[in-house]
């Protein structure tokens, strides 16, 4: 069958257009990452998915755009320019600072009556009703905010020594963990999609129990999966991530 091209807007790209694509993968980066992280997913994945990473403002091409620092606005402002884009089957990715978005957008289409996404992939991110460590990260000073950043292993070590990109990217990480900590969680029933949630054995800062507590946000099927490395493990070990995608996809797909 095939499907009609949506028009392109500035928050969604397509590195490999599939006009005849039954399934959408929609990808939400961490704190600090663009879109660019997902673009060679697609060739690791069945052939009627098309990869639909999220480019939120203030990155890579978009990098003059203002950045969100709440998240209730972003999702709305999401959901609006997903319209498009929900003409067949999807699906969310998001990996920590990305998966609450995507809990939280699912969300946001419910309320709007949109099409709801068919499964969550949530990775390296504790359930939503489980509360950060520390709400007031954002607001330290910068020798401050930078000696957390590294404690807390959310920044890659290659990008904190690299004193010329971490002035560029302050600015979003500290809108990214913005999002996070000024974050509050409502009571709403269980979505209807399934829930995968993906985990780093060695990410000590999102614990299985933590993650566990996903399994409340779903009145479908929810299954857990856990990966060498720490909370980059998405890098680590992504052939074996992309794996267990397919895997799952395939499954979404019968």
């Amino acid at each position: 069958m095939l499907i009609s091209t949506p028009k392109s807007n500035n928050w969604v790209k397509r590195p490999n257009p599939n006009p005849n694509a039954t399934l959408r993968l929609f990808c939400f980066p961490y704190a600090g990452a663009g879109a660019s992280i997902f673009r060679h997913w697609s060739a690791n994945l069945p052939p009627y998915v098309e990869v639909c990473p999220i480019q939120l403002p203030g990155r890579e091409e978009r990098i003059k755009e203002s950045l969100f620092t709440q998240l209730p606005p972003l999702v709305q402002t999401l959901a609006h320019s997903l319209q498009g884009y929900l003409d067949i089957p999807f699906a969310f990715f998001g990996h920590s600072l990305g998966g609450l978005i995507s809990f939280e957008l699912a969300r946001q289409l419910r309320i709007q009556q949109s099409p709801e996404p068919i499964h969550l992939f949530i990775s390296g991110r504790r359930a939503p009703q489980a509360s950060d460590r520390n709400p007031l990260l954002h607001t330290l000073p910068e020798s401050e905010f930078l000696q957390e950043l590294r404690s807390l292993n959310r920044t890659p070590e290659k990008v904190l020594t690299n004193s010329e990109l971490m002035q560029l990217l302050l600015p979003i990480l500290r809108a990214d963990f913005s999002i996070c900590e000024t974050y509050t969680y409502l009571d709403e029933p269980p979505l209807d999609c399934s829930i995968s949630v993906l985990g780093g054995l060695d990410d000590a800062g999102e614990p299985i129990e933590l993650l566990e507590l996903w399994r409340s946000q779903t009145r479908s099927s929810f299954s857990m999966y856990l990966f060498p490395g720490d909370h980059f493990f998405l890098h680590r070990s992504q052939q074996l991530l992309l794996e267990t995608l397919d895997n799952q996809l395939c499954q979404l797909a019968d």
